[in-house]
């Protein structure tokens, strides 16, 4: 095809298009303000939404979710998900503070602590020699000291 019979096809088109458009908007302004055609589409969306309830009525007598009730259930599993992401990070920022605290492993804090009460017992030991029958008691002077932790 020639250039000029190529454009002189795409402006027919264009103007067969142009006037198809026209016409419908035409068509549709004309059904809109019809009487008869908006009381049929008016009961068209009655009868829908009667049906849509009674598909939700009959899906709650079979005992079956609904899609809006999947949606709640949804939107409450992400609620509950981004909770437990928080208390996760909640507890590993606690574990980190703990770990720097403690200065060491957890196996190191338990051989810490395993060995506590032999240190007890050795001090207990301590005291009942000084405190047996027979053995000088404490000076009274000695009595009133306070001892803290260095």
């Amino acid at each position: 095809m020639a250039a000029p019979e190529q454009e002189q096809s795409q402006s027919f088109v264009d103007r067969l298009s142009r006037q198809g458009e026209e016409a419908l908007g035409k068509i549709a302004e004309e059904l809109i303000s019809n009487p008869v055609v908006n009381a049929a589409i008016a009961r068209a969306f009655e009868a829908r939404e009667k049906a849509v309830q009674a598909q939700e009525a009959a899906m709650g007598a079979l005992n079956l979710p609904s899609a809006a009730d999947i949606e709640r259930v949804t939107r409450r599993l992400r609620s509950v998900s981004q909770r437990l992401e928080g208390i996760e990070d909640s507890i590993d920022r606690l574990d980190e503070r703990v770990a720097g605290v403690g200065g060491g492993s957890g196996e190191d804090r338990l051989a810490r602590i395993e060995s506590r009460p032999d240190e007890i017992t050795r001090d207990i030991a301590a005291l009942a020699t000084l405190l047996a029958p027979g053995s000088e008691p404490m000076p009274r002077a000695q009595e009133r000291l306070t001892v803290t932790d260095s």
